[in-house]
């Protein structure tokens, strides 16, 4: 039983350092909800509900499908080319 508990208090520790540093670094514009000063407070006086809070409600929303790549257009397909010509 006690090894549940130092097991959850690990995730706990690791999920509130996580959504710390997360939320210091995000910008004060892109947070959803509440303000950058009040998510700290949530995410330090209420450890794992806070922290839970911070990833589903605070976070900024990402296009879910990472990082595109680039098409290569052909010069000849390419309209900032010809105008160059």
């Amino acid at each position: 039983m006690v090894r549940y508990a130092v097991i959850a208090t690990i995730i706990i520790l690791a999920l509130m350092i996580y959504s710390i540093i997360d939320c210091s670094r995000t910008a004060e514009s892109q947070i959803r909800s509440l303000p950058k000063w009040a998510w700290l407070v949530i995410i330090i006086f209420v450890p794992g509900i806070g922290s839970i809070a911070w990833i589903i409600a605070g976070r900024p929303k990402g296009n879910g499908r990472g990082r595109r790549k680039r098409k290569i257009i052909p010069p000849d397909d390419n309209p900032d080319f010809l105008k160059k010509l």
